[in-house]
């Protein structure tokens, strides 16, 4: 069985990203994801990048998940996080680049941008700790 996932948004592409358009669609080379603000969890999503806390990671590693890799990304923080958060901590977080194919792999992308996730790999999110997000069956 596999779910959409749309993961908690803290944030948006930041000033220092490096990004174009090809075939009408974002492609993202160098990803900076400024922070407005976060409620914790360890995967979010600015359309069409997604980031994941260490230990998210190490999880997903740890359980050999199929259809994403990690890369670094450059986390800041926007003034409004300043203004909301104040010096709230933020842990290591990686750029999940997904390449799977949807419904086949354990992290895929729809084409609407809307991330397919395997019902392993969803259930290792929510102990991981994804509280936010939304979840839907991918009806066939």
């Amino acid at each position: 069985m596999f779910f959409y996932l749309e993961p908690e948004v803290a944030g948006g592409i930041g000033p220092h990203s490096e990004l174009h358009r090809e075939d009408g669609r974002l492609v993202v080379t160098r990803l900076n994801y400024q922070f407005d603000g976060w409620l914790g969890d360890a995967l979010l999503e600015t359309t069409p990048c997604f980031i994941v806390t260490d230990a998210a990671r190490q999880q997903i590693d740890d359980a050999l998940l199929s259809g994403a890799s990690f890369t670094d990304v450059e986390v800041t923080r926007s003034d409004l996080f300043t203004d909301l958060c104040d010096d709230k901590a933020l842990p290591r977080f990686w750029w999940m680049v997904v390449a799977g194919k949807p419904e086949v792999d354990d992290f895929g992308m729809a084409g609407d941008l809307r991330l397919v996730v395997s019902e392993r790999a969803l259930a290792l999110l929510r102990r991981v700790g994804i509280a936010h997000a939304e979840v839907q069956p991918v009806s066939d």
